[in-house]
């Protein structure tokens, strides 16, 4: 072990998240001594305003370069096969359909981009060329519902158990030593810097706590750009879910079926241990544009400020979005179209331009590194993306991935790559959780009532 892994001291904000929690593990995997590592965060582990903090993800290799291949594989395989993490990988298949021309067409390119890499996922991926065969890979859709449809099936994918892995790596940094500050202690204020003005050397809290440390790394996921400047390159963005509840004979007929995606409609999983079922539909997003002066910035300007629901868990979301649900489960899942619908959420990410992420020291300050702008699809990099966040603290990321993830403002972050621009909340009818007092209420720490696990799967998330 390097003499430096021993000593060096790193501050993680927003560590009860994906990538905070990642970094925080591989730091220890690496060889950092426990105590010198501190996990800040609002929540404890699982932070409960962490996109991580969810039922459940979809697990599986759709590669839209080369960066996101070798790391989709990266990560399968210690779904697969890493003992902290293996449990939490529900190997169920996963199925993507489309019915449009467009959208066919898209997800034969797609297929073709997957065996061509000639790493054994032509064995595990397959073309379906009709409803016939799609219907042998999921015989409870509907043919009336999917007629048209084309679709690749991916029996290594899946789903994955997010909170409870985000969970698994808490109570094992916890169990090692890792100091762990919540609530006050652990909500950012401000970097903390030395005589020169640009070194970082550490982080004050809103309590007036000082972490002081070798390296600093925001992992805040959806809250890094309200928390300093990112000079626009992410925008945050919310998704929707909402969860019904199976019979137990509902359950047996549903056990293991694939995760079902269709880009017109969206997605659902497989019943979980406790009958519960999540229906998310598929849009550009929602923004919440406020006015509001992040760290490092000269002036207040508009940006988009998550609302967090473990702050507010009476927020629904807006008639669009029920609307979108409602047929997202008529195509889906039509004989459960009375259920009742509950835990109707909004779920906040934070979208870069090109939907690459944002891993890089901070041009302007230095020693502090950013690890954030996940665009929706980072989950699944739970076990692995800690370990490149650990080589560009130690400064040897390797330089395709450091040039994929580099500081880069400009581009769209506000489209990024989806179909459309994402709508504001304060257009949509049927939004009515804002108040006139601003932003500060995001920005300060829970009530105290807030406590791990199960606060957030049951009380913000259920």
């Amino acid at each position: 072990m390097a003499a430096s892994r021993s000593t060096t001291k790193v501050v993680v904000i927003g560590g009860g998240g994906t990538m905070g929690s990642s970094t925080a593990l591989h730091l220890l995997r690496s060889g950092y001594t426990p105590s010198n590592i501190t996990v800040l965060d609002t929540y404890p582990i699982p932070s409960a305003q962490s996109a991580g903090n969810d039922l459940n993800k979809i697990m599986g290799v759709r590669p839209r370069n080369k960066v996101d291949f070798q790391l989709s594989l990266e990560a399968r395989d210690m779904w697969r096969n890493d003992g902290l993490f293996k449990e939490y990988f529900h190997n169920t298949g996963r199925l993507d359909c489309e019915g449009s021309e467009e959208g066919i067409k898209g997800l034969w390119e797609q297929y073709q981009s997957l065996v061509k890499w000639n790493v054994g996922l032509e064995k595990s991926t397959e073309w379906l060329d009709s409803e016939d065969v799609i219907l042998e890979k999921m015989p409870l859709l509907k043919r009336e519902n999917i007629k048209g449809w084309k679709g690749i099936y991916s029996s290594d994918g899946g789903w994955l158990a997010a909170a409870k892995a985000i969970n698994a790596i808490g109570k094992y940094l916890e169990g090692q030593g890792v100091k762990l500050h919540f609530g006050d202690a652990g909500t950012f204020k401000q970097p903390l810097f030395t005589s020169d003005g640009v070194t970082c050397n550490g982080v004050e809290t809103i309590d007036g706590s000082r972490y002081y440390a070798d390296k600093v790394v925001l992992a805040a996921g959806a809250w890094s750009p309200i928390l300093v400047d990112l000079e626009d390159q992410c925008c945050s963005k919310a998704w929707v879910y909402a969860h019904m509840k199976l019979s137990p004979e509902e359950v047996a007929q549903y056990k293991g079926v694939p995760v079902v995606y269709n880009g017109d409609y969206g997605f659902f999983f497989e019943p979980d241990e406790n009958g519960v079922i999540k229906v998310c539909d598929e849009f550009p997003g929602f923004t919440r544009f406020k006015s509001h002066q992040p760290y490092g910035a000269s002036h207040s300007k508009r940006i988009s400020v998550p609302r967090s629901h473990a702050k507010h868990p009476t927020d629904t979301y807006p008639d669009a979005s029920e609307k979108s649900i409602q047929k997202a489960i008529q195509t889906f899942l039509p004989q459960f179209k009375e259920k009742e619908l509950f835990n109707r959420t909004l779920c906040w990410c934070t979208d870069t331009a090109d939907a690459a992420l944002l891993v890089c020291e901070h041009p302007k300050w230095k020693n502090f590194v950013l690890a954030t702008g996940d665009s929706g699809h980072t989950f699944k990099l739970l076990p692995s993306i800690g370990k490149h966040v650990v080589e560009l603290i130690e400064g040897n990321l390797a330089p395709d991935l450091a040039h994929a993830w580099r500081w880069r403002p400009g581009g769209d972050a506000l489209k990024s790559r989806r179909k459309a621009h994402a709508k504001d909340l304060a257009n949509m009818p049927g939004w009515n959780h804002d108040d006139v007092a601003g932003i500060e209420g995001e920005l300060v720490s829970p009530d105290r009532d807030a406590r791990g696990l199960e606060t957030g799967l049951t009380k913000a998330k259920l």
